[in-house]
């Protein structure tokens, strides 16, 4: 781990909130996430919010300009991502860029690698690497991808996905999840593996194999607005995985209903 506040972008979100006593246990759904703070609106919500973590999208404007924050097929906001970032540097909130284009990782990095000392708790860099069921977007090129964020932030803590489709009942199968592997296992930063909630029930065996390779893996639990899943799929999650290594970045009203059933307010 790096030395200084930068030492911090790979610090588990359990570790880094237990130590500066932010949550009570070291358990991953106690760790409040703020999603797709795209806008100068729901940035000023996030930064005035109780979450600890903040996701956003990033995009360049345009197709070709500065990093903005968007979802495609948006191409413009009203905040850049140099905004956005010089406003989560004076909260005590961690972060997560989520790249919808390999063009928009480059001019990112080199702002975040501004901010630096700033910044000192969890920073992730999230893409989606690799086909995974029922995916229409194409992946991100994995070997561009990490090569380019490995070399500018080897500091910061990587979120890597495949891309997907929702469909109850299926899930990620063998040769996704081991390709994950081989992209992953000469890797020497923290991996957290972004997982959609209502695949992850199909997919127990491939993904519970996935963390064994390396104690620096963990799964962060996400979904669509429109994903059928149910509360019982979440405590699934929950029962078959250390806590301690499982993050939940999930919507409401499922959101509550998971943390009232577990405990957690």
């Amino acid at each position: 781990m790096a030395s200084g506040a930068r030492g911090a972008w790979s610090e588990w979100p359990v570790d880094h909130f237990l130590r500066t006593g932010h949550i009570a246990a070291r358990d991953g759904a106690a760790v409040r996430w703020f999603h797709a703070a795209n806008s100068r609106a729901r940035a000023a919500e996030a930064a005035r919010s109780n979450v600890h973590m903040v996701e956003v999208d990033v995009v360049l404007r345009g197709g070709d300009g500065d990093p903005i924050l968007a979802h495609p097929p948006d191409t413009d906001s009203d905040i850049t991502l140099q905004e956005w970032l010089a406003q989560m540097g004076s909260t005590n909130k961690g972060i997560k860029l989520d790249f919808k284009s390999l063009a928009a990782v480059g001019p990112s990095l080199e702002l975040l690698g501004q901010l630096g000392q700033r910044l000192d708790r969890p920073v992730w860099l999230n893409g989606d690497v690799l086909p995974g069921p029922c995916g229409s977007c194409a992946p991100l090129d994995a070997r561009a991808f990490l090569s380019a964020v490995t070399a500018a932030c080897p500091e910061a803590t990587l979120s890597l996905g495949w891309t997907t489709g929702c469909h109850r009942g299926q899930g990620y199968a063998w040769p996704a999840v081991q390709e994950m592997w081989r992209l992953c296992g000469a890797l020497s930063q923290p991996v957290t593996f972004a997982v959609r909630a209502a695949l992850v029930p199909g997919s127990l065996p491939p993904l519970q194999w996935l963390l064994q390779q390396c104690h620096r893996f963990s799964l962060t639990v996400w979904t669509g607005k429109e994903d059928v899943y149910s509360v019982e799929d979440l405590l699934l999650i929950r029962e078959n995985f250390d806590k301690s290594r499982v993050y939940y970045d999930i919507f409401e009203p499922q959101n509550s209903e998971f943390k009232k059933a577990i405990g957690i307010e």
